[in-house]
């Protein structure tokens, strides 16, 4: 591509670089200038233009931007996603429903590598969005772009973006209580579990409140509703051989993993019961601030059941935001 001023007389066939007011009107960088611009700008007194001009080696930016928005997600259906039309060399790519976002980062990476000129930013893996979200945008930084460069991109990068579609339409809820417990706390967390699901397109089929004891817990996760089952403990949960997690042992059930690297949401554990998933919910799971739960529930919902490597990767990230009513905050106030 060819790109610098030139005489307005000689610029016709090419695109404006920059703006240029013309007559009362304004000339917007990216326009192809034909016989009528030119004469606009000249009778401006426009004797030079910047203009950028194609070679034949050379893709113009909205090609380049739907061809690489293609490559990237070849089957929009499948992948959950739609394709905006090409505006200015970017394609900006959208949720078509409530899922988690599905990134393969190496294929970005290679593509952000072929050549500064073609790019492509998303969404962090596994972030949580709904039907309209943007979850990726296409960019061409120049006016057009080496054909050869946008080969390799697209070849780079097929299909490395999507959605995780939230796949269960519906969970149960078990709410133990210890004697004494106020009554609003266990209408509280049945308000927050709701919303939780609802913001994932789910629905609260069913909730169970029983005895803090394993015998009355394992009765209410054999017979509950919902595509998942979520307990909560009347008293958090302090081992792998607690209230909760011998409650599941109990109904038959399996305990795959006791806490997690994400904090709030240390004292969570997660388990299956005839071939359902079980989320043993921690105690900041009655508060509708992020928590680790969130992210187990939000993947066990697309159909991804995290295993122990995965629950440990979250570490990363994991240290979710302080606030200062936290009763046993992480860290004293500074002085």
């Amino acid at each position: 591509m060819e790109f610098g001023p030139v005489d307005t007389a000689m610029a016709e066939g090419a695109i404006l670089a920059h703006s240029c007011m013309a007559g009362g009107r304004k000339i917007a960088k990216g326009s192809l200038l034909g016989g009528a611009e030119i004469a606009a700008l000249q009778a401006a007194g426009h004797e030079r233009v910047t203009v950028a001009r194609l070679g034949p080696g050379d893709t113009g930016e909205d090609a380049a931007a739907t061809r690489l928005a293609r490559a990237l997600v070849p089957d929009p259906d499948a992948a959950c996603v739609s394709l905006a039309e090409a505006t200015r060399g970017r394609v900006n790519i959208h949720a078509a429903g409530p899922g988690l976002v599905r990134v393969d980062t190496a294929a970005v990476h290679r593509l952000n590598l072929v050549d500064p000129a073609l790019t492509l930013a998303t969404l962090a893996p596994y972030t949580r969005v709904v039907g309209g979200t943007l979850v990726g945008t296409v960019k061409i930084i120049p006016y057009a772009v080496a054909t050869e460069s946008l080969d390799a991109a697209c070849a780079a990068a097929g299909g490395a973006i999507g959605v995780y579609p939230v796949r269960h339409a519906s969970a149960g809820l078990v709410l133990s209580e210890t004697p004494g417990q106020a009554a609003k706390l266990s209408a509280k967390a049945t308000a927050v579990t709701e919303a939780r699901l609802a913001a994932l397109g789910m629905e609260l089929a069913e909730t169970r409140r029983v005895a803090h004891e394993p015998g009355a817990i394992a009765g209410a996760l054999a017979g509950i509703a919902g595509d998942i089952v979520l307990l909560l403990t009347g008293s958090a949960t302090s081992d792998i051989h607690d209230t909760g997690p011998e409650g599941l042992r109990a109904a038959g059930g399996r305990v795959d993993r006791f806490g997690m690297p994400v904090d709030p949401g240390n004292l969570l554990f997660l388990g299956t019961l005839s071939h359902r998933p079980v989320i043993g919910l921690p105690g900041c799971a009655r508060s509708p601030a992020l928590n680790g739960a969130d992210w187990v529930l939000e993947r066990i919902a697309c159909g991804l059941f995290p295993d122990s490597q995965d629950i440990a990767a979250m570490g990363v990230g994991g240290l979710l935001k302080e606030i200062p009513t936290r009763p046993q905050p992480r860290e004293a106030p500074r002085r």
